[in-house]
């Protein structure tokens, strides 16, 4: 297969892991640490998408370590969803000077600027703490007359209206970028791909297993216990070296040259005080040494990917640049 390069993000970081269902989990009353000040009090975490997301699961999940590990008390996450995380980045950007607030986010939020037309930026944001990374896999389900890439890239490109691929990101998310960037590398026009957008993770998965779609790009975690029980078959990961646990060759061995790593982050609302964002930067530094978090890594299967401040600042305008050329690259966006 003739392959090129095309896109290598920057793999990152962002938050963790864990079932929780509800909104917050309180803290021991008794507990003592936290950050320097004790305990943060009064902590909400905007999810801008929906229950069951990538980035809701992972808001919950750092939510719960925190708390476990008594860093904070109870931390609420809420849900506002729409337009590819833009409704939610526009909600965060509305609450300019509160410092109670901030808002789980990722790679789809940045390609979801371009393509919504956003008037709200993320340069509009403060940047907390990139914290985790993930490949991206590419998934069908159970039965497909596709038992590898290859077989799959030969249907693609003989008719790609007739081979539709599946995500969980709107244009310019992670999941959109993965077969468009895949499409370019083995020969298949971008603008050609049927793709399917669905709202999370679930509806993705319901659509794959329901055979809705021939494939799907989405992050391994979403599908990983799926592949185990033969649900679903991993046909190839993004990564530059194969997935611990899971059973799948990279793109790059298969003579795709293409590496691709979705990333999650946190950032605060405009006009937060620097007292706040060293607290937040300590608050999540802390998370991100505690047994609880690295157990949640562990867990998740997820890359640490940590970084603050100016760092992730800096990373955070690397990946908007970046990003704003793959879309024009693949005439997404003017």
């Amino acid at each position: 297969m003739q392959a090129r390069t095309w896109f290598t993000s920057i793999t990152a970081a962002v938050t963790l892991a864990v079932l929780a269902a509800g909104c917050g989990v309180s803290a021991d009353d008794n507990a003592s640490g936290g950050t320097s000040s004790g305990p943060v009090e009064g902590l909400r975490i905007l999810v801008p998408n929906s229950p069951g997301s990538g980035y809701d699961t992972t808001a919950r999940a750092a939510a719960k370590a925190m708390q476990d590990a008594k860093l904070t008390d109870t931390v609420e996450v809420f849900n506002t969803a729409g337009a590819g995380g833009t409704v939610g980045l526009q909600r965060l950007v509305n609450e300019k000077g509160k410092d109670d607030i901030l808002m789980q986010m990722g790679l789809g939020v940045v390609g979801a600027v371009f393509t919504n037309k956003s008037k709200a930026t993320l340069q509009d944001t403060v940047p907390i703490a990139r914290m985790v990374s993930e490949a991206e896999a590419i998934v069908v389900p159970k039965g497909s007359p596709y038992t590898s890439l290859e077989q799959l890239v030969t249907a693609w490109k003989a008719d790609p209206g007739k081979v539709p691929v599946g995500g969980a990101s709107n244009a310019g998310g992670p999941d959109h970028l993965t077969p468009m960037l895949l499409a370019k590398a083995v020969g298949v026009q971008p603008k050609s791909v049927n793709y399917v957008a669905y709202d999370g993770g679930g509806e993705l998965l319901t659509a794959v297993l329901g055979k809705k779609v021939a494939f799907a790009a989405t992050g391994i975690g979403e599908v990983a216990e799926q592949a185990k029980s033969g649900d679903v078959k991993i046909l190839a990961v993004t990564s530059e070296q194969p997935v611990e646990g899971i059973d799948a060759p990279t793109l790059k061995s298969l003579d795709v040259d293409l590496v691709f790593t979705n990333w999650r982050g946190i950032v605060g609302p405009p006009g937060l005080p620097a007292e706040k964002q060293q607290q937040y930067n300590e608050l999540l530094t802390k998370m991100h040494e505690s047994s609880q978090w690295k157990q949640t890594l562990a867990d998740q299967g997820w890359t640490d990917s940590f970084q603050t401040g100016d760092e992730f600042k800096a990373f955070l305008t690397s990946e908007n640049d970046r990003v704003a050329g793959v879309l024009r690259e693949l005439g997404l966006v003017a």
